[in-house]
C-alpha cells in the first residue's frame, strides 16, 4: 500500500489546492509542502525494503477478465528515481512559496505541480508498460499547464503548445513502440519485457520498437533534433523550471531509456540510433548555450546538453557507461536546480534575467552569488564537486570504448571540445550577473531574497560539496542499489574515489577547463548577436513551417472534402460507410450469398408496402413541402416500429416509436430555420443538377439495397450461428433478467451504456450551449407559405392561457403529466424482466414534457416546471456510475451487478440489484437530455415568433 500512496498523495494534494481560496498563499504552500514531504518520506522508508527485496510490487485488479490491472514496480533505479522527484519537489514548494506573487492565481500552480509530480511518479513506478504510456502523456499535459501559467502572455502560450504537440507526438509513438514490445514479450507487465530482452533484440520487429520508443524519449528529453522546444518553455515561472529540467519531464527520456536498457541495448542500431542524437545534443546544446542572453536560456541549453551526455553514455552499449550515466542524472538534478533558483532570486529581486544588463550583484547579493559560483562550478567540472567524477566518469567511457579507430579518436575529442563549452558559458553566467561594475539601470534594486527563499538552493549547493569530496559514503550505495537493478549480475566493479592518478580522462579534464577559460576569454567577452555558424540552425522555424504547412493543407482538405449543405456532408458519410463494408465483402464473398427467399406473410407485406411508400413520398415531398415530408417520414418509423414488433422485438419496437415522437417534434420546431427552396418543378434544371440527383439516388439504392441484403442475411441465417445464443442461455443465470435486450444493455455490455449515455449528455449541453445565443439570420427565420398556414400563434406572455380551441388540449395534456409520469415509472421497473428499461422510460416522461411545451406554452411551463435537466443529466451519471463502483466494495470489476434478495415486513419478497441503480441513472440522464434539447429548440421558436417579419402588405 506504500506504492499505492506515493502516487496517491501528490494527486490528492492536487485536488486540495484546487478549491483552496486565492488569497491563501500560506495555507497553499503549506498543503503542497506537506503532501510532498510526506511523499519523499514514504519513499525513503522504503530504502530498506527495496535492499532486502530487490523490487517492491503493488497491484489493484481493474479488469482481472481481461488481465489488466493497475500496477506499480519499485526496484533499486525506481527508488532512487522516485525520491529524487519527491525530493526535488519539496525543496521547489518551498523556493516557489516565496517567488510567487499573491497576485498570481496560486491554487492553480501548486494543483498543476503535485499533479506533475504524481504524473512522475507514476512513469518511474508503473509496472506495465501501456500504464507507464498513460503517465507519459499525463507528465506531457501536466507541463502544459504549468508552461502556460502565466497565460496572458504570448510567449507562455506559444511555449506550451510547442512542448504540447512536440512531448505528445513522441508520446504516441512511444505507445506504439510499447505495443510493440508487450506483442513481441508475450506480455505488458515489465518484469516480463525485462527478462525478454533477447528475444526481443533478435525479432524483426526490434527494429520499429527500438525506433518508437527512442523518438519517445528523444522528444521528451529534448534531445537534437527536438531541442527546440525546451528553451521556449522558459516561459514558465522559474520554480516550474527548475523542477523540470531538475528531476521531471526531461529527465523522463532518459530514464526510459535506462529502464528499458537491458530490454534494447548492445546493439549497433542502438549505439547509432541513441549515440548519435546524445553526442550532437552534447555538443549543439553547448555551443548554443555559450550564445544566450537570457540566464535560463543559457541553463536550457546546458541541459540539452547535459541530457546529451546522458543519452551518449546509454547508447555506448556499455556497463559502466550506465553507471556514469545513473550518476549524471544525480549530480546534475542537483546543480542544475540549485542555478535555476538562482536565476529565479535575481529575476525576482532585479526585474530581469538579461546577462547584458546585469552585472557586480555580488556586492548586493554575495550569499546567492555564492551559491550559484559552487553550483555553476560542479556543471563546469571543477574539481571536488559532484559534476566533476560523473564528467571524468564519462570522459573515462570516451577513451576507452571499444569501437573503430576513428571513434575511439572522435569521440574524445567531440567530449572534450563539449566539456570546454561548459566551461565557458558556466564562467559566463557567473561573471556576467555576478561580478564588475554594478548594473544601474535595473528595474529592482538588487537584494537577498528571504532567508527560507536561498534555503533550497542551499542544500543542494551543499550536496554538491558533499558528493564531491566524500561520493563513496554519500551517493555510493544509493547509486550501487539503482545500478544494480538494472544490471543485475552485469554489474561492473567501479571506483567513486575523487583521485585515481594521473590518466588521459583526468588531461581531458583539465584542458577543458583551460580550454574553457581560454574560450571565454578570447572569443566570448565580446557581445555577439547571433549565434556563429548556427544562426540558420533554428528549430523553431522549422517546427513553425512544419505547423503552417500541415494547417494549410488542412484547409486545403477541409475545402474539398467539408461543405456548408449538409446533403454533401452525408454524401461523404454514406459513401465512406459503403466502402468499409464492401472492402471484407471482397476477401470474403460467401458473405454475399443470400438464402432463398420464403413467401412474405401478406399483412406484412402490405406493411412494408406502405412503409416503402412512406419512404417515396418523404422524397418526394421534401421537394416541395417539408412538413408533409415530416409526416410521411414518421409513417416510414412506425411502420419499422410495427415491424419489431412482427419480429418478436417489442423493446426495439417501444425504443423506436419514442423516438420516433422526439425525432419528429424536434425536426418539426427546427423546420422554421431552414432555407428557402427553389422550384424543383421549374423545367430549366441544369444538366449538373439533373446529374447530381441520379447520383444521389443510385448511392441511396446502393446503400439502401446493401444494408436490407445485410439484414435479410442476419435473419436468416441457420439457428444457434453467433453470439445470440449464449445471451439466450446466459441472462438469467449471469445476468438475472429475463428481458435479455435490456441485460445487455445494463450488464454485459453495461461500459458501453455508460459511454452513451455520457456522449447524450455531452450533446444536450452541446446544443443548449449553441443555440442559447443563437440568433437565427433574416432570411432563416422567412416561414414559407405552407409553414405560415400551419403555425400556431405565438404563446401568450402572461402565464395564464388564453380562452380558445387550445384550452381544452391544454387541460387535458396536463391531466396526462401523472398518468404519463407512472407509465415511465412502470417501463423502467419492468425493464430487467420484461419490455421496458430505463431509455425507452425516460422518452416517455419526456415526450409528456414535450407535449406541456406544444399546448401550454414556454413560459407558462418554465413558470411551473420543478424540472431542472443539467441536474438531471448530472444525476443520472452520478447515479450509473456509482451502480458501477458499487463492485469495488465487493472486490469486483466494474459494473459487476450486485444483488440482494429477502423479505420486508408487509411488502414480502424483494429482489433489489444495482442494475435497477444504473436504470435509474439512463432513466434520469435520457429524461434530462432531452427536454434539455428541446427546451433550447422551444425557446428558439418563441424567439422566431416574436420576431417574423411582417408579411406582404403589412407595416
Amino acid at each position: 500500500m506504500s506504492l499505492l500512496a506515493i502516487i496517491l498523495l501528490p494527486f490528492l494534494g492536487s485536488l486540495c489546492a484546487a478549491f483552496m481560496p486565492a488569497n491563501a498563499r500560506n495555507v497553499e504552500a503549506w498543503l503542497a509542502g506537506t503532501a510532498a514531504l510526506a511523499t519523499t518520506v514514504l519513499v525513503a522508508s522504503l530504502y530498506g525494503d527495496i535492499q532486502a527485496e530487490g523490487v517492491l510490487r503493488a497491484s489493484v485488479p481493474w479488469a482481472p477478465s481481461l488481465g489488466l490491472e493497475f500496477s506499480l514496480r519499485m526496484d533499486g533505479f525506481a527508488w532512487v528515481f522516485a525520491l529524487l522527484v519527491a525530493a526535488m519537489g519539496t525543496l521547489v514548494v518551498l523556493y516557489a512559496r516565496y517567488y510567487m506573487s499573491p497576485e498570481d492565481p496560486v491554487p492553480r500552480f501548486f494543483s498543476f505541480f503535485l499533479a506533475f509530480m504524481g504524473a512522475m511518479l507514476g512513469v518511474v513506478l508503473s509496472g506495465n508498460l501501456i500504464q507507464l504510456a498513460m503517465f507519459w502523456e499525463l507528465t506531457s499535459l501536466a507541463s502544459f499547464m504549468l508552461i502556460a501559467y502565466w497565460n496572458h502572455r504570448v510567449d507562455a502560450r506559444r511555449g506550451a503548445r510547442m512542448a504540447l504537440t512536440v512531448t505528445a507526438t513522441g508520446g504516441l509513438a512511444l505507445l506504439a513502440g510499447m505495443l510493440i514490445l508487450g506483442h513481441i514479450a508475450g506480455s505488458y507487465d515489465l518484469d516480463v519485457v525485462l527478462q525478454a530482452g533477447d528475444t526481443i533484440r533478435a525479432h524483426a520487429w526490434y527494429p520499429a520498437a527500438l525506433a518508437l520508443v527512442v523518438l519517445g524519449a528523444l522528444t521528451k528529453s529534448a534531445q537534437f533534433p527536438f531541442h527546440f522546444w525546451l528553451p521556449h518553455a522558459m516561459a514558465a515561472p522559474t520554480p516550474v523550471s527548475a523542477y523540470l529540467h531538475s528531476a521531471t519531464m526531461v529527465k523522463a527520456g532518459v530514464f526510459l531509456l535506462a529502464r528499458l536498457w537491458p530490454v534494447l541495448a548492445g546493439t549497433e542500431a542502438w549505439f547509432w540510433i541513441v549515440g548519435s542524437a546524445g553526442l550532437l545534443s552534447l555538443v549543439v546544446g553547448a555551443y548554443l548555450a555559450l550564445f544566450q542572453r537570457d540566464m535560463k536560456g543559457v541553463l536550457a541549453y546546458s541541459t540539452i546538453s547535459h541530457l546529451g551526455l546522458i543519452t551518449l553514455l546509454l547508447g555506448m552499449n556499455s556497463p559502466l557507461a550506465l553507471v556514469a550515466a545513473v550518476f549524471h542524472i544525480i549530480n546534475h538534478a542537483t546543480f542544475k536546480a540549485s542555478l535555476f533558483m538562482a536565476a529565479g532570486i535575481v529575476d525576482h529581486e532585479t526585474g530581469t534575467r538579461d546577462m547584458t544588463r546585469l552585472s557586480g550583484l555580488y556586492r548586493a547579493m554575495p550569499i546567492t552569488a555564492t551559491l550559484a559560483l559552487v553550483a555553476a562550478a560542479s556543471m563546469a567540472g571543477v574539481p571536488l564537486l559532484n559534476g566533476f567524477l560523473s564528467k571524468e566518469m564519462f570522459f573515462a567511457e570516451t577513451v576507452f570504448i571499444d569501437r573503430p579507430d576513428f571513434q575511439r579518436l572522435g569521440l574524445p575529442m567531440a567530449a572534450t571540445l563539449a566539456g570546454m563549452f561548459s566551461v565557458a558559458y558556466s564562467l559566463r553566467f557567473i561573471h556576467c550577473v555576478f561580478f564588475g561594475r554594478p548594473a544601474r539601470d535595473l528595474p529592482r534594486a538588487p537584494h537577498e531574497p528571504p532567508g527560507w527563499m536561498l534555503a533550497p538552493s542551499a542544500l543542494l549547493v551543499f550536496a554538491c560539496l558533499l558528493v564531491g569530496m566524500f561520493p563513496a559514503h554519500t551517493i555510493g550505495p544509493f547509486l550501487a542499489v539503482a545500478t544494480q537493478s538494472i544490471l543485475g549480475a552485469s554489474t561492473p566493479e567501479y571506483s567513486l574515489a575523487i583521485w585515481h592518478g594521473f590518466n588521459l580522462p583526468l588531461m581531458m579534464s583539465l584542458a577543458a577547463l583551460a580550454g574553457g577559460i581560454v574560450l571565454y576569454q578570447l572569443l566570448l567577452r565580446r557581445r555577439a548577436d547571433t549565434v556563429p555558424l548556427l544562426e540558420r540552425l533554428d528549430g523553431k522555424r522549422a517546427f513553425d513551417f512544419v505547423q503552417t504547412a500541415l494547417s494549410t493543407g488542412s484547409e486545403r482538405l477541409l475545402r474539398i472534402l467539408v461543405s456548408r449543405r449538409l446533403q454533401v456532408q452525408l454524401l461523404l458519410i454514406v459513401v465512406f460507410a459503403l466502402a468499409a463494408v464492401l472492402l471484407p465483402l471482397t476477401a470474403d464473398r460467401a458473405g454475399w450469398t443470400l438464402a432463398s427467399p420464403g413467401l412474405p406473410d401478406p399483412a406484412f407485406a402490405l406493411l412494408w408496402l406502405v412503409g416503402g411508400a412512406c419512404a417515396l413520398g418523404t422524397a418526394y415531398k421534401a421537394k416541395r413541402h417539408r412538413l408533409a415530408a415530416l409526416v410521411l417520414s414518421g409513417g416510414t418509423g412506425l411502420a419499422t416500429c410495427l415491424t419489431f414488433a412482427w419480429f418478436s422485438a417489442p423493446d426495439l419496437a417501444l425504443t423506436q416509436l419514442t423516438v420516433e415522437v422526439v425525432t419528429v417534434v424536434l425536426l418539426l420546431l427546427g423546420l422554421r430555420w431552414l432555407p428557402r427552396r427553389n422550384d424543383a418543378s421549374a423545367p430549366d434544371i441544369p444538366t449538373s443538377t439533373r446529374l447530381r440527383r441520379w447520383r444521389d439516388r443510385s448511392i441511396a439504392l446502393l446503400a439502401g439495397g446493401g444494408l436490407g441484403s445485410l439484414a435479410y442475411i442476419v435473419l436468416t441465417r441457420p439457428a444457434g450461428e453467433g453470439i445470440s445464443p449464449f445471451f439466450l442461455e446466459q441472462a438469467l443465470p449471469l445476468g438475472g433478467g429475463l428481458n435479455v435486450v435490456n441485460v445487455i444493455l445494463v450488464d454485459f455490455r453495461g461500459f458501453d451504456t455508460l459511454g452513451e449515455i455520457t456522449v447524450l449528455g455531452i450533446v444536450a449541453l452541446t446544443v443548449y450551449a449553441l443555440l442559447r445565443r443563437f440568433r437565427p439570420a433574416p432570411e432563416s427565420m422567412e416561414l414559407t407559405q405552407q409553414q405560415q398556414e400551419h403555425s400556431a400563434p405565438p404563446p401568450d406572455t402572461d402565464a395564464v392561457l388564453p380562452p380558445g380551441p387550445m384550452a381544452v388540449p391544454a387541460v387535458l395534456v396536463r391531466l396526462l403529466m401523472p398518468l404519463a409520469l407512472l407509465v415511465s415509472l412502470y417501463f423502467l421497473l419492468r425493464g430487467h424482466n420484461a419490455p421496458g428499461g430505463g431509455f425507452v422510460g425516460g422518452l416517455v416522461l419526456a415526450t409528456t414534457v414535450i407535449l406541456q411545451y406544444i399546448v401550454g406554452g414556454t413560459v407558462w411551463v418554465e413558470s411551473r416546471s420543478r424540472l431542472h435537466p443539467p441536474h438531471w443529466i448530472a444525476l443520472g451519471l452520478l447515479a450509473a456510475a456509482a451502480a458501477g463502483c458499487g463492485a469495488w466494495l465487493a472486490s469486483l470489476p466494474f459494473l459487476t451487478s450486485l444483488a440482494w434478495h429477502g423479505s420486508l415486513p408487509l411488502v414480502g419478497e424483494l429482489h433489489i440489484s444495482t442494475v435497477l441503480l444504473f436504470d435509474i441513472g439512463v432513466y434520469m440522464l435520457v429524461v434530462g437530455a432531452t427536454v434539455l434539447m428541446l427546451v433550447a429548440l422551444a425557446h428558439q421558436s418563441l424567439r422566431a415568433h416574436h420576431r417574423k417579419p411582417a408579411r406582404a402588405g403589412e407595416e
